[in-house]
């Protein structure tokens, strides 16, 4: 590969538009975003509001609090009052004191209206604002800021196929391959990353550092630093720490990857911890992330931005390739670290964003670890052992049909079970 090349440029594009900031958790910000949007359509503050959503939805915002509500948890809490739109992702990130109480009353008056939306898409999120005999409706399909339709008072102000917008996602991530990641995250020229990637370690690791100093939801990061001080155990700590802070409402904001703050602190986190640990110059650290962040990148995917296989585990397995690559690791030892790491964790459920969500992070990060330690000792799951078949990418495409295709009855059943059905 070399640097004119257009693949080279795609990779570049790639970890620009996934690596972008978020504060709170992407589902619930999705919905304030959608929603803050329409009150601008609308013009006002709505009387009434309608929020259809995909069950994914449902699940993914049902226990999280949302930032800046003080402390208010689910999809009502998400942004009708405040919010603005111009800020995507970080939609409630200015919220003011008065705001937070308008909230409060405005929940109070019990005139949002909250239905399951029937639709073949995981991410899909419809909603409808209505003053008096006006109304105004956006809605948001496959990609949390993906916009595909606008309508006010029966006139459409806006309509596309579900196609990407120009924000998010305009690059194919089909190019992506092992291989390459690696090769790129070798030559890759750091002036064409650095602004992201140390954007990445700023957020990341302040969120984390919060969620070791204060108290925020089952609080692993600590529980974990209180059972050892060793390299393995602090890598999984800081990446659980800063689950822990904004699946609690942290305000701070953190850097996500593949659409997912805790897959960007999983990522990252456990990376950064090493590269201090083992006193690598910043270059490393930064190739390192590169690769750890397209790996991650790579296996989400071929499974979407939601479903009910749990993302940190590819994040945790990427976090791993990343710390072998601080080793000095060469394709064949990350090809292994993907494979063995995979084989561990595969079957963890996704339930939703909640405190919870932080130990499954610890446990992913733990075989991210534990397959590069494999490969050291000369071990290694082989073709045959389950899902585990010859070759890293026929591998990865293994996970991805079973995230995508084989859960799909599993998603079913959880959403079922978290929504009392």
């Amino acid at each position: 590969m070399v640097l004119d090349e257009i693949k080279y440029q795609t990779y570049v594009q790639i970890l620009k538009e996934e690596l972008v900031p978020a504060m709170g958790c992407t589902e619930p910000i999705a919905l304030s975003y959608c929603a803050s949007k329409a009150r601008d359509i609308l013009g006002t503050t709505p009387t009434r509001c309608l929020v259809e959503i995909s069950g994914n939805i449902i699940k993914n915002v049902k226990s999280v609090i949302v930032p800046n509500t003080n402390g208010l948890k689910g999809i009502e809490a998400a942004g009708i009052i405040a919010g603005n739109a111009n800020k995507v992702l970080e939609v409630i990130a200015d919220v003011k004191k008065d705001q937070i109480k308008e909230i409060k009353d405005y929940l109070e008056h019990n005139c949002i209206i909250v239905r399951p939306l029937e639709t073949e898409h995981i991410l899909d999120i419809k909603i409808t604002l209505f003053d008096d005999d006006n109304y105004a409706m956006v809605r948001i399909v496959d990609q949390h800021t993906n916009i595909i339709s606008i309508e006010k008072n029966h006139r459409v102000l806006f309509s596309k196929e579900n196609k990407i917008c120009n924000n998010e996602m305009v690059i194919d991530r089909c190019s992506l391959n092992v291989k390459d990641i690696l090769e790129f995250a070798n030559i890759v020229d750091l002036n064409d990353v650095k602004e992201i990637i140390s954007r990445q370690i700023a957020y990341n690791s302040a969120i984390a550092k919060e969620g070791l100093t204060n108290n925020y939801g089952a609080n692993i990061g600590s529980v974990l630093l209180n059972s050892g001080q060793d390299i393995i155990t602090r890598a999984k700590a800081f990446a659980a720490a800063g689950s822990d802070a904004r699946m609690s409402g942290c305000e701070l904001p953190v850097v996500i990857n593949s659409g997912s703050g805790n897959q960007g602190m999983t990522v990252s986190l456990p990376i950064i911890e090493y590269a201090k640990e083992l006193n690598v110059n910043d270059e490393k650290l930064y190739r390192a992330l590169v690769l750890g962040n397209l790996i991650a990148i790579h296996q989400k995917n071929g499974i979407g931005r939601l479903s009910a296989y749990c993302g940190a585990v590819s994040a945790g397995c990427a976090a791993g390739c990343g710390i072998a690559y601080l080793y000095g690791a060469d394709y064949e030892c990350i090809a292994h670290t993907i494979v063995n790491s995979l084989a561990i964790t595969s079957g963890i459920i996704c339930d939703g964003a909640k405190s919870s969500c932080a130990a499954k992070i610890a446990a992913s990060v733990d075989a991210g670890i534990l397959g590069y330690k494999m490969y050291l000792d000369g071990q290694e799951f082989k073709d045959g052992d389950g899902i585990v078949v010859k070759g890293v990418e026929n591998t990865i495409r293994n996970v991805a049909r079973l995230g995508k295709e084989g859960m799909k009855e599993t998603d079913k059943e959880i959403i079922k079970i978290m929504t009392n059905c």
